[in-house]
């Protein structure tokens, strides 16, 4: 039973899912691997790097995927956005800074804008600039957001405040979603969709490192925390109200509370992460994930994960029971 809404709709995929423009993790395979099965593939520019944007733009063969930035960083290189508009057209998801620095150019070039929002002056923002699609993320999302709202009660005010202003803009959940359950509680709330992230970063195709898999198996969504650690390390200049959710290691437990003191011998500190990084030790180096990674029990194919979300969302949407376990038969005499 497949689930039809305004997302399919608008860009003519089979299942309302839509994978978060991950940078590390999610590469052409893995973004491919979505699409092929029915999802929208967003590809991670992140920070707006030449490098990495030379170097998906070789592997990528396709017009059907899309691509999202930091827009206050990669407004640095607007040569550099062009260029990405002209080379995936599918969709450009901008996040965490006024959209109006870039929107103009993404509809200029016609090509379909998604913004990704934390309060509800933000959305009415991203709707004031064009926005086709709004992704309201709550504060269990992985990754960097604001620690002001949680999915549950924002995503439905987003969706209510939306409806009223601008009624044909596709409204997205995020935070938090890992499986149908999920998918099936967004619908609920009144959103078109779900953007995933931490789900999908825990699945083959994903660009982890081996050893972090158990690591994250094992891990419930109270080994998450939210922090700006790795962002003075790494001296990345984020807007005030801007965190990371993260894996808590040794590193972020040694300076979290200390980022000032971290500041000043930023280089040593650096060099360390840099190695643990390449040597997969996540005592050190930083892991990015949602709260939702206590749902994650097993790392699939990226295809097989899409299939799986839509049977079981259909399963809670038809028999009214969003407590339907993965493995329960229900979901597959229901979607059968």
């Amino acid at each position: 039973m497949a689930i039809r809404t305004r997302l399919t709709e608008y860009f003519g995929i089979e299942h309302p899912i839509v994978l978060a423009p991950m940078t590390l993790p999610g590469g052409v395979e893995l973004a491919a691997a979505v699409a092929d099965a029915g999802g929208l593939g967003l590809l991670g520019g992140s920070y707006g790097d030449r490098t990495w944007f030379a170097e998906v733009s070789e592997k990528v063969t396709r017009r059907d995927l899309g691509c999202g930035f930091v827009t206050w960083s990669v407004a640095r290189d607007l040569g550099l956005f062009l260029e990405a508009l002209e080379r995936f057209p599918r969709a450009m998801m901008l996040s965490f800074a006024d959209p109006a620095l870039l929107a103009r150019h993404v509809k200029e070039a016609g090509v379909p804008l998604i913004c990704q929002v934390h309060t509800l002056d933000q959305a009415f923002r991203a709707i004031d600039v064009g926005a086709n699609a709004i992704v309201a993320q709550g504060t269990e999302a992985g990754g960097h957001g604001m620690s002001i709202r949680s999915t549950m009660s924002f995503v439905p005010e987003v969706v209510d405040a939306v409806s009223k202003r601008a009624p044909e803009v596709l409204v997205l959940a995020a935070g938090g979603v890992a499986d149908g359950r999920g998918l099936a509680a967004s619908l609920m709330l009144g959103a078109d969709g779900v953007l995933v992230g931490t789900r999908f970063w825990a699945t083959e195709e994903a660009l982890i490192h081996p050893l972090v898999k158990a690591k994250a198996i094992a891990t419930s969504g109270d080994g998450t925390i939210r922090t700006s650690v790795y962002d003075v390390v790494r001296r990345r200049e984020w807007p005030a109200g801007y965190t990371g959710r993260l894996l808590k290691n040794e590193f972020i437990e040694k300076w979290y509370g200390r980022e000032g003191e971290l500041a000043l011998i930023q280089q040593e500190e650096l060099r360390k992460v840099q190695a643990a990084s390449e040597c997969g030790d996540y005592g050190t180096a930083n892991v990015t994930i949602g709260e939702s990674v206590g749902l994650v029990s097993d790392f699939l194919h990226a295809g097989d994960l899409v299939q799986r979300m839509a049977a079981q969302a259909a399963a809670c949407l038809a028999l009214g029971r969003p407590n339907l376990s993965m493995g329960d038969p229900r979901v597959v005499a229901t979607t059968a």
